[in-house]
């Protein structure tokens, strides 16, 4: 079948490597293989506006840099592709500098294959998406979607679900550059430069050149300042006159941000405690109403229930100024009405940094090894320097434990930050003291990876690929402490660089482990195609054989993720001695006591995984497809770290990896002024894992889901009835479905008076969350939106809108609650509030009084965004619509609603009310932007 496009930008989409709807180079042409002659009939757009749906077996969309130029300057690719179907993202602020949180079809970004010119782009340890770490938005050719599926050479231990790939723009053939300047409210500035060096060597050599600076204050307090700087390069080298090439691109980006805007999601006006109701027989407490609680980030603040409530402020302070011969302690802020009033100087929310430097370089290559014979080689190398968390208290002091003085983290210590350093700290010249210390969770990796395939053509309509994908990644994990200035500001945002010492030389710091993510891939690839290419066939299976080679160089002393970290290995034989490891109990329920040693651990999780699917164009226009896949995600860093705490031959050490089918079909109409996409899908999950990470303590709770289905149908069309004017609509609906009960706990192997609650009446028994016939959390119900773009002469006008339903807080769809007693948060047992309902009349604790702290779920909303170009050739200014001036306005109507957060609670009464972002509010930016 011969297939007509147009000159012009959509013939360089279609005919330049990389410029197709896949990741990897072979991957890239592996979509268009088969597709028949290509003939030039005049201009025309790749897609509709923008929008493109290409004919794939997967469900795939696509926004090109039509669509993302309209969007604001600097934005994240992860904020842009919100406004597909499937898609759901909520930006931490206006200008994408700042972070945000992605979910497709429901599933979190560490079940998302995010890929940047191929390679990976998730955290090789929790498999975590960095929104604010994504490549200047100018530079983006095309960003697709695959809203179901990966692609059989994808990179990923950790996509189960879906895909985001976005590829570089490819240099000009001539000379050219580009500047665009931005200014915006919270004192936005940013500027962006490229300059592309044509042909300049006799065998075709051409380059692109970019840098880029952005700052600008957080948005919801009086402190915060975020600063973003990015530098790009790529060559490009094409070899002989058909399509073979090779390109050598390279990335640095430095963030330097302070957290702001993740508060408490609770509405509860006060604090509250109860009146003293111990021992048996005791009577129901009285509730007693404290101090109001205001809109801010800290513990004993509240969630903002509108803008009027924003901006929250934040109060400065002064340390103490050391007293020799005294016992010094950490100054607090004091400064009423602020949210951090009454906390620890330079330690609230607001004042934490989340400092990050990345880098890569990448290899993309083409060569024809004879007619029918193409070898792919997508070699590549990350580097990522980061930390996020906040301060502790550091003491002079050592840890006696009987006759021996231990230094180093002490988690295990009740009540205490348990940081033991046994010399002076702030200069006083004594020992006496406790000090605040910068304490974040430090990462460092360095990341190798390599995508080789080989593709045989049997004839014009057959292939067969086959190829090899390794993902190496060196990942360490450290926590060094830093020191602070007197106005609680930190010397250096990366105390890696120089942690502080303890007494014995050795550094003091809350966690050690060093971790190899290893993961060899092959796979096999066949397209056909048949009855004059109206029937496209795909079918592939990939083999995935993924090591984790764990060392944690900290004792494991609970089931949560606690440890005690000795400064100096010197001393872990006699801690290890101090704290016997004792196991009891069953394989699968093992019982322990005492401290896991340091120690090596190796995890192997290989699986094979089929795919297939097919299209069958009906029409010229009209076409059907469908598709299976299966996916898998094997445990992160984090999950297996716990698991040490238990013996590795039992049940507990050994968590499962989760894996999914994926279903996916669909109907698509495609012609030049209509591009449409209509299809249900099926995804049913194996082992599901569920997490939730408390922002205090800076651990991550798993658990297992079990089976959970979860189906929906995506649909979008982009309409141009006329040159001037462009009409784009998508939705979709999700269901997703737990099937079981979750285990949340086990009742303790000896009842008694202190520990019986009307749940745990048999020994040992599970303890079970009623999440059966529940949805997921974190993910919304629905979503729809759309946009409207119309050209009047040099004016160019856009709206868009979206709309997200409501988002469940935990896996049981219920009210979330806490538990007061006479001194606050009154300790579940048996995770239940000991209310004079949950425990029998023997029962000798202390009971308390649940209330209620927040609704089941996040409320739906709609925001807004309006955006206005006017090109200045008409006053003489540039040429070809390359001058201009650009608007856009962000959440024009300011509208107020729950930010991000990833879902993953299952529990609903919980003294840890979990922290979540405020939605970003409205913002106006003016750009310009010349080219020549």
């Amino acid at each position: 079948m011969r297939m007509t496009f147009a000159c012009g930008v959509a013939f360089a989409a279609l005919m330049l490597p990389g410029a197709a709807f896949a990741q990897s180079t072979g991957s890239t042409e592996a979509d268009t293989v088969g597709s028949g002659d290509i003939v030039v009939t005049g201009a025309r757009e790749p897609g509709v506006g923008g929008v493109d749906i290409p004919a794939t077996a997967k469900n795939k969309q696509v926004l090109n840099q039509t669509f993302i130029s309209h969007q604001t300057p600097g934005q994240t690719i992860n904020d842009i592709i919100n406004q597909l179907p499937g898609v759901s993202f909520q930006n931490n602020d206006p200008f994408g500098s700042a972070g945000g949180t992605l979910t497709i079809r429901g599933f979190d970004g560490s079940r998302i294959s995010q890929t940047f010119d191929g390679i990976p782009l998730n955290d090789t340890g929790n498999y975590a998406i960095y929104s604010n770490q994504q490549l200047d938005p100018e530079l983006i050719e095309q960003v697709n979607v695959n809203l179901g599926s990966t692609d059989p050479d994808s990179p990923t231990a950790s996509a189960s679900g879906s895909t985001v790939n976005y590829r570089t723009l490819i240099p000009t053939d001539q000379f050219g550059a580009r500047m665009v300047g931005s200014i915006g409210d919270y004192s936005f500035f940013r500027v962006f430069g490229l300059v592309n060096t044509g042909v300049f060597t006799p065998w075709g050599t051409k380059a692109w050149f970019s840098g880029s600076s952005a700052t600008n204050d957080v948005v919801f307090n009086n402190f915060g300042k975020i600063n973003k700087q990015q530098y790009n390069a790529k060559i490009y080298q094409p070899i002989g006159s058909g399509k073979d090439f090779i390109s050598v691109s390279g990335h640095y980006n430095q963030n330097r941000n302070n957290f702001f805007g993740s508060a408490p999601l609770r509405n509860d006006n006060n604090v509250y405690t109860t009146t003293v109701a111990t021992g048996a027989n005791a009577a129901a407490p009285t509730l007693l109403t404290g101090d109001v609680r205001t809109a801010g980030t800290g513990s004993t603040n509240r969630f903002p229930r509108s803008r009027d409530e924003l901006p929250y402020s934040v109060g400065r302070c002064q340390i103490d100024v050391p007293q020799a011969g005294g016992v010094d302690a950490p100054a607090t802020t004091n400064a009423p009405g602020a949210s951090n009033n009454g906390s620890i100087c330079g330690s609230s929310f607001d004042e934490r940094y989340n400092p990050s430097n990345t880098a890569n370089i990448r290899i993309n290559s083409r060569f024809s090894l004879s007619d029918k014979l193409t070898l792919f080689v997508d070699p590549s190398y990350q580097y990522t320097k980061a930390n996020g968390g906040g301060t502790v208290t550091g003491r002079e002091q050592g840890r006696t434990v009987g006759a021996n003085t231990y230094y180093g983290f002490f988690q295990s210590v009740s009540n205490s930050n348990g940081y033991y350093f046994g010399r002076d700290l702030n200069g006083d010249g004594d020992t006496l003291d406790t000090v605040t210390l910068l304490a974040p969770s430090q990462t460092i990796t360095n990341r190798y990876g390599v995508i080789a395939s080989l593709r045989y053509e049997f004839s014009d309509t057959q292939s067969i690929r086959v190829g090899y994908t390794l993902d190496y990644g060196r990942h360490k994990q450290t926590g060094e402490l830093g020191f602070l200035q007197a106005n609680g500001k930190p010397f250096d945002v990366f105390p890696v660089n120089d942690g502080i010492l303890a007494i014995n030389g050795g550094v003091v710091e809350k966690r050690n482990r060093f971790s190899k993510a290893i993961l060899n891939q092959g796979f096999a690839q066949y397209i056909g195609n048949f009855f004059d290419s109206k029937l496209r066939v795909e079918a592939s299976v990939t083999g995935k054989w993924f090591k984790r080679d764990l060392t944690n160089y900290c004792f494991s002393t609970s089931a949560g993720g606690n440890v005690d970290c000795l400064a100096s290995a010197s001393q872990n034989a006699a801690y290890a001695a101090a704290n016997p490891y004792v196991v009891g109990g069953t394989t699968p329920a093992p019982t322990i006591t005492g401290f896991a040693a340091p120690q090596n651990r190796v995890y192997k999780y290989d699986r094979i995984l089929p795919a297939g699917g097919l299209t069958y164009e009906v029409t010229d226009a009209f076409s059907i497809f469908g598709n299976y896949s299966k996916g898998i995600q094997v445990p992160g860093t984090d999950n297996l770290y716990q698991a040490f705490y238990y013996p590795q031959n039992t049940t507990p050490a050994n968590p499962r990896p989760e894996t999914t089918d994926n279903f996916d079909a669909g109907i698509r109409y495609t012609t030049s002024r209509v591009t449409a996409s209509l299809g249900p899908w099926y995804t049913r999950f194996q082992n599901r894992l569920a997490s939730a990470y408390d922002i205090d303590t800076q651990q991550t709770i798993y658990r297992n889901l079990g089976r959970v289905d979860k189906y929906g149908i995506d649909g979008s069309i982009s309409y141009r009835p006329i040159r001037e004017l462009l009409f784009y609509a998508y939705g979709s609906y999700l269901k997703s479905e737990i099937k079981t009960n979750v285990e949340i706990g086990r009742c303790p192997q000896t009842l008694t008076a202190a520990n019986t609650t009307n749940n745990c009446t048999v020994a040992g028994a599970p303890i079970l969350a009623q999440t059966a016939g529940k949805r997921e959390s974190g993910a919304p119900v629905y979503t729809f939106g759309g946009r409207v773009q119309a050209t009047l002469g040099p004016l160019e006008l856009g709206v868009q809108a979206k709309r997200t339903g409501r988002r469940y807080l935990n896996d049981q769809n219920l009210p979330q609650f806490a538990c007061a007693g006479p001194n606050g948060n009154l300790n579940l047992v048996n995770n239940v509030c000991p209310t004079v309902d949950n425990v029998p009349a023997t029962y000798t604790g202390q009971r308390g009084i649940q209330y209620q702290t927040y609704g089941a779920y996040a409320p739906g909303y709609t925001t807004v965004d309006f955006d206005a170009r006017l090109a200045l050739d008409w006053v003489g200014i540039g040429g070809n619509n390359k001058t201009y001036l650009q608007l856009n306005v962000v959440n024009a109507f300011n509208k107020f609603y729950v930010g991000g957060f990833t879902g993953g609670q299952t529990v609903n009464v919980n003294n840890s009310i979990p922290f979540v972002q405020i939605g970003s509010p409205r913002a106006f930016i003016l750009s310009v932007n010349t080219a020549f």
